[in-house]
């Protein structure tokens, strides 16, 4: 049984999500499909990556992952399948997968070639859903295209440390469900600059001087439920995948806000940390 993942900013509005895995159930009869998202913001490479790189190592090796966010076929957004830590990606050469990588290097990179005889505006049920069937089939990756090394690279904006090690700048990289933002600082960078000193996180117009490891962590379980402070509180936190975020307790962003709503927060937006 193949595992297929789809990562992809489709959306759950229009047919076209349903009509993907219909296509993989053609190819694939017994293809486990899963969402990974669907919901990515339109074109945004960034958040795809940041989505895609914390979720793909749990499943198992040789899983293939569908990226559909931006993946119109042109001269300059060319498809590739790409090998990586024992998985198969396919997807549009537009940065997702050098983002993805992080530095590190693939396995091998195919340049898909097979779109004479898969032409269309809708590449990801048309082309992509081919070479994962021919992957699950343990197809070799040359019958689908040629060998390249030429990988669009897109650098992330990297957090900055001014010369005296006292103040660390970083921007919002991603928006979560709950309108929590994470911030492209890590934990392990950012204990390298702190080297235990105090530190004042400052976010638009709210500030933060202790980062929990949970969202529960920030709550004082033993006082009773109608003293402490708990929904609307506003903390930070090192979240699962090791990043720093800004959150509220307990926020729903449909009903009384989140972090990205009340404080301004969106994507790109600087957060600075200040050492003393």
């Amino acid at each position: 049984m193949s595992i297929i993942t789809l990562t992809t900013d489709f959306g759950l509005k229009d047919y076209f999500v349903s009509v993907i895995k219909a296509s993989i159930y053609k190819e694939i009869p017994d293809a486990n499909i899963i969402d990974i998202s669907n919901s990515i913001s339109p074109f945004n490479h960034s958040e795809a990556a940041y989505v895609l790189k914390n979720a793909y190592s749990a499943f198992p090796k040789k899983s293939i992952h569908i990226v559909g966010v931006d993946s119109e076929f042109s001269p300059e957004n060319k498809h590739l399948v790409m090998s990586f830590d024992n998985h198969y990606f396919i997807g549009a050469n537009n940065g997702i997968f050098s983002l993805l990588l992080d530095g590190r290097r693939y396995d091998k990179l195919i340049e898909i070639n097979i779109h004479e005889v898969s032409v269309s505006s809708f590449p990801v049920l048309d082309v992509f859903v081919k070479v994962a069937g021919h992957l699950s089939r343990k197809g070799n990756l040359e019958v689908v295209g040629i060998k390249t090394n030429s990988l669009k690279e897109i650098i992330n904006i990297n957090p900055v440390v001014n010369e005296s090690k006292t103040q660390l700048i970083g921007s919002v990289i991603y928006v979560d469900n709950f309108g929590n933002v994470v911030t492209n600082i890590k934990k392990k960078y950012f204990l390298e600059v702190q080297k235990s000193r105090d530190f004042i996180i400052y976010a638009n117009s709210v500030k933060f001087q202790k980062i929990y490891n949970s969202y529960s962590e920030s709550i004082d379980f033993g006082v009773p439920k109608n003293k402490r402070e708990e929904e609307g509180k506003k903390i930070a936190i090192w979240n699962s995948a090791g990043y720093l975020e800004i959150a509220i307790y307990k926020s729903n962003p449909m009903k009384v806000g989140s972090a990205n709503s009340l404080f301004g927060l969106e994507f790109r937006t600087t957060i600075t940390v200040k050492f003393y």
